[in-house]
């Protein structure tokens, strides 16, 4: 990993930590319910999603007292796809994380309670935030609706489970993962443009650098289950083939996928030509995506 993105992730993730424990541990909460939250939040990943955000300030030299918070709301809303994902009617999975999955903890009945639970603490981080415009908040709300709903991750993964045993086009396959993935990466990067004060020609760029992040980050994904261990993922390996959908590397071969991995990575870092440095942390995080090992 380039030591910049590192220095920036070192830095960043434990204040991504303690905003999310804040925004969970405030007010009354049933103890049951708290738990099954805090112990998915807490499982770890790599927060990309709220570094992303935080990221476009950094590119743009601006700060927002709010940034913390907003970045935090997606996390929020990424957690809870992530338990519903695993659950029985979904995806059947009894590993994230290299730990059991919060139904195999908790129960189904909480876990999805929880899920639901994290949803609405991220609409109500959104609707609390201080030092932001009422007309800017209410576009951030907009925004995450959209792209964490029917327009966008959910309605992916309506797609997904719709795709099972069909043999998809590469079209049609990447409408999945626009909506399923990129979507709530999308939120990230114009979440941090709209804080930064972005005009619409930069808004413009940076929507497409996010789609192409979202789509690299995806046949990465896709090529990560075919190559790497079950350890290394902290779920089981090859459990897209297991359960015959469509991916990248079924689709177009390993090589093809690397390739059309390293096509998006390429139109993303063209989409930042507008920033001022080469060594942008944009830039970095898409160099990231595409080389991470899990």
């Amino acid at each position: 990993m380039d030591k910049q993105l590192e220095m920036f992730m070192t830095k960043h993730i434990p204040m991504i930590d303690e905003q999310l424990q804040q925004l969970l541990t405030g007010g009354y909460s049933p103890i049951s319910l708290r738990e099954s939250m805090l112990y998915s939040v807490k499982a770890g990943g790599k927060r990309i999603r709220p570094l992303l955000v935080l990221a476009v300030l950094e590119d743009f030299g601006v700060q927002s007292a709010d940034a913390l918070k907003v970045a935090s709301a997606v996390e929020l809303i990424h957690t809870y796809s992530l338990i519903h994902d695993d659950l029985p009617c979904m995806d059947d999975d009894d590993y994230r994380r290299g730990q059991l999955t919060n139904h195999k903890v908790f129960g189904e009945a909480t876990a999805v309670l929880a899920g639901d639970a994290l949803q609405t603490a991220a609409f109500n981080a959104l609707a609390s935030l201080e030092n932001t415009s009422a007309e800017k908040a209410l576009a951030l709300v907009r925004l995450l609706a959209e792209a964490s709903g029917a327009k966008g991750m959910v309605g992916g993964q309506i797609l997904d489970m719709e795709g099972e045993k069909a043999s998809l086009s590469l079209e049609q396959l990447e409408e999945v993962h626009l909506h399923k993935t990129g979507a709530l990466l999308s939120f990230c990067i114009e979440a941090g443009a709209i804080l930064a004060g972005a005009n619409e020609n930069q808004i413009a760029q940076l929507r497409s650098y996010a789609r192409n992040i979202g789509l690299a980050f995806q046949i990465k994904d896709d090529i990560l289950d075919v190559t790497a261990t079950t350890e290394q993922l902290g779920k089981p390996a090859n459990s897209d083939t297991d359960s015959e959908k469509s991916t990248y590397p079924s689709l177009l071969g390993l090589e093809g996928a690397r390739l059309q991995l390293e096509k998006y990575h390429t139109n993303a870092i063209e989409c930042l030509s507008f920033l001022p440095s080469d060594k942008s942390y944009l830039a970095l995080f898409a160099d990231y995506i595409v080389q991470r090992e899990l």
